[in-house]
């Protein structure tokens, strides 16, 4: 019988060991799954963006290149902190270990064992492009206005008075059929109801325009659309920044991003230098803004 006895203890410490072993495989799952859902946001393109194209090409030879400048917006699930370090070794170092457990300041707990919390670090992919094709498309009827003077006028005066001049046939203009403001930009496009208008107002390239008592030389461009015809992206991982997951709603935000911080900067702990935290608690989301350095 006591061999029988011991023979059970062996069992039911394998099956424990089994069990643990499950939990732990469950969840590192559970966080992939996250990080696929994450990834799949990023890959989601719907919708349509304005993008206003800046610039001057002084060389011929560069006219079809053109310079993107990341700006990624990337979504950030509650119960996670993304992390930057100063230095990317740490960061890789963070990595490496994977999970981590951090201490907590008891003086928000109630229970002593809940002192001490484990997070999961895993590296921070953002999906880059690697090849951008435009096609673009000449409009017409269209002009595009620049160099406008800066007046203590509304948007909308300034787009009356634009009107009413190239509405003139005496000023090279006809019937305005649509006037707009571009977004994030100081430029105006101007659609005439008739073709052949726009032509020789641009060949023209600049023109006086009488705004109040004073006369300012504005510019005139061809109006281009363009549409994305292919868009390749592909994952980039960020040197410096750590995306931590699995972290619990047990102390207030300020506590906890504090937590975090005092934690990973520890050379004993793996950490280093933390140049910059920030934390979504449980229940919310975040957004995370990268900018090239």
């Amino acid at each position: 019988s006591q061999e029988l006895y011991r023979a059970r203890e062996e069992d039911h410490a394998k099956l424990q060991v089994a069990k643990e072993a499950a939990e732990k495989r469950t969840q590192e799952l559970k966080k992939e799954g996250e990080l696929h859902k994450i990834f799949e946001q990023q890959l989601s393109l719907n919708g349509e963006k304005k993008m206003i194209f800046k610039g001057l090409t002084v060389n011929k030879e560069n006219m079809n290149n053109l310079i993107l400048t990341p700006l990624i917006h990337y979504p950030l699930p509650g119960g996670s902190a993304l992390i930057t370090f100063e230095e990317a070794k740490v960061a890789q170092r963070i990595i490496e270990m994977r999970e981590h457990t951090v201490e907590l300041s008891c003086g928000e707990l109630e229970e002593l064992d809940q002192c001490r919390v484990r997070v999961q670090a895993v590296p921070m992919d953002i999906l880059l492009p690697s090849a951008l094709e435009v096609r673009l498309t000449p409009r017409s009827r269209s002009i595009l206005v620049s160099e406008l003077p800066r007046l203590a006028i509304s948007k909308e005066a300034l787009l009356d008075k634009l009107e009413l001049f190239f509405s003139k046939t005496k000023n090279g203009g006809s019937e305005v059929e649509n006037r707009e403001f571009l977004e994030d930009s100081d430029q105006v496009v101007l659609t005439f109801t008739e073709d052949g208008v726009a032509e020789p107002l641009i060949e023209r390239g600049h023109i006086q325009v009488p705004i109040g008592k004073e006369k300012y030389k504005i510019k005139i461009s061809p109006c281009m659309s363009g549409d994305i015809s292919n868009l390749q992206l592909q994952p980039s991982r960020c040197p410096r920044t750590v995306l931590l997951l699995g972290i619990p709603d047990v102390l207030s935000e300020e506590s906890m991003q504090d937590a975090l911080e005092i934690h990973f900067q520890k050379g004993s702990r793996g950490g280093g230098e933390v140049d910059a935290l920030a934390y979504v608690p449980a229940g919310r989301t975040g957004v995370a803004v990268f900018v090239e350095e």
